[in-house]
């Protein structure tokens, strides 16, 4: 497995996949081809159904500006490798192609060229390829998971991990402050200012699910606004943890450094979910973003309340297992319904799955890397509808037909 920084990216939303990673690809491929005059850019799969709403064309014309950029949206057409497949081709003054590259969103920001391609350039830094190596290794060394980042991460880590949680707070804050309508035709207004301020009225018994559902919000808000945000390990799930993590520090007098052990446990498990099936919604639907986001909300409360390794990964599995065949069917192509709901309620059942893996010894039925297979599995059985085209599911059912087409369907 790769570096836990490829599973905590800063930068604007509203879509890892749809927007983060093609600005990216963008900017790679203006730097190799200085000499063209224009560009096409071909959008396959779920990258072409949903792009419009994701925003996709305009990060990608504004990264190759000011040259100009034709966009080609092929939405029929769904790669073997990846159904998020962009076609970058140069030209020249007469419109004659000069370089090409084919490369694919794989989710969280990564892109990948291929099978034969990792999704980066970095080499694998962890000796260990799933989650019952992981704890075999930890127990036999009387070592936490943190400390197991730790010796594999090496030095820049904590001060990585604290940008990280500085972002996440900033987003929390700036979108408990932001109102009015959300970008999108759908015309929602943010909740999270108003939510907030009721849940400070509330009775204690109340308050604190109320607050955390008030920080979700927030950041999922910034999110659906492109603002700037943290994957965690998408855009479109990334208010999960900081909703958590922000509760616990705010309300539960966490210091920062026992956040930031957090942090790094938290994104072990979302590397193993990435490393063994898929963070991406348009591969396995939403239960590879909002489950994950799930899974690494709830280790990380599970460990900063005091969790043994059992423990902790014991409400990983469990906050997998419930999401398991969660679609990715956003309304009109838009990170926002379901979306933005989401991201509180899998808080919620994050904090949920911690407090009853404490009650427990920790020896669940079922392996968190048995669920993660389980979930790549239940992935590839979903049919496309269902995996971010806005084909199926809620995006059909709700009546709404402000779906935006492309032009050349």
């Amino acid at each position: 497995m790769q570096t836990i920084k490829e599973i905590y990216k800063i930068g604007h939303g509203p879509s890892s996949s749809h927007t983060m990673a093609p600005h990216k690809a963008a900017q790679l491929f203006g730097q190799r081809t200085p000499g063209a005059v224009s560009y096409r850019v071909t959008l396959y799969g779920s990258l072409a159904a949903t792009g419009k709403g994701h925003l996709t064309d305009v990060t990608i014309v504004n990264t190759l500006a000011p040259k100009p950029t034709d966009i080609v949206w092929r939405a029929d057409i769904v790669p073997e490798f990846h159904t998020n497949g962009m076609l970058f081709e140069a030209l020249d003054a007469d419109g004659n192609v000069m370089d090409s590259w084919m490369v694919y969103s794989i989710g969280g920001g990564n892109l990948s060229e291929g099978p034969d391609d990792n999704g980066n350039d970095l080499e694998d830094i962890y000796p260990h390829k799933n989650m019952d190596e992981i704890a075999q290794y930890v127990g036999a060394n009387g070592l936490t998971f943190w400390e197991y980042v730790e010796q594999n991460e090496g030095d820049g880590l904590w001060n990585y991990l604290s940008t990280v949680w500085e972002q996440m707070k900033s987003s929390v804050n700036e979108g408990l402050q932001n109102d009015g309508v959300l970008p999108g035709c759908l015309h929602l207004r943010s909740k999270a200012k108003q939510y907030h301020v009721r849940a400070t009225s509330y009775k204690p018994s109340l308050q604190s699910r109320a607050l955390v559902t008030s920080y979700a919000l927030a950041v999922s808000e910034q999110n659906a606004r492109g603002g700037v945000v943290v994957t965690a390990p998408t855009c479109g799930s990334s208010g999960v943890l900081p909703a958590v993590l922000y509760h616990l520090s705010l309300n539960h007098n966490f210091s920062d450094k026992d956040i930031l052990k957090a942090l790094a446990t938290s994104a072990l498990f979302g590397n193993v979910i990435k490393q063994n099936a898929s963070i991406s919604g348009a591969e396995v639907g939403c239960q590879g973003e909002i489950g994950s986001a799930c899974v690494m909300a709830a280790v990380a409360a599970n460990q900063l309340f005091g969790g043994t390794p059992k423990q902790i990964e014991y409400a990983a599995e469990m906050a997998m297992e419930h999401m398991l065949g969660l679609t990715c069917d956003p309304v009109c192509g838009l990170v926002q319904v379901p979306c933005i709901e989401r991201n509180p309620i899998a808080a919620l059942r994050a904090l949920d799955v911690s407090f009853y893996s404490l009650l427990s010894d920790g020896n669940g039925f079922i392996s968190f890397d048995k669920v993660v297979d389980t979930m790549k599995r239940t992935g590839k059985d979903l049919p496309s509808l269902y995996k971010e085209t806005s084909m199926g599911g809620l995006a059909t059912a709700t009546g709404v037909s402000c779906r935006i087409e492309p032009e050349n369907g």
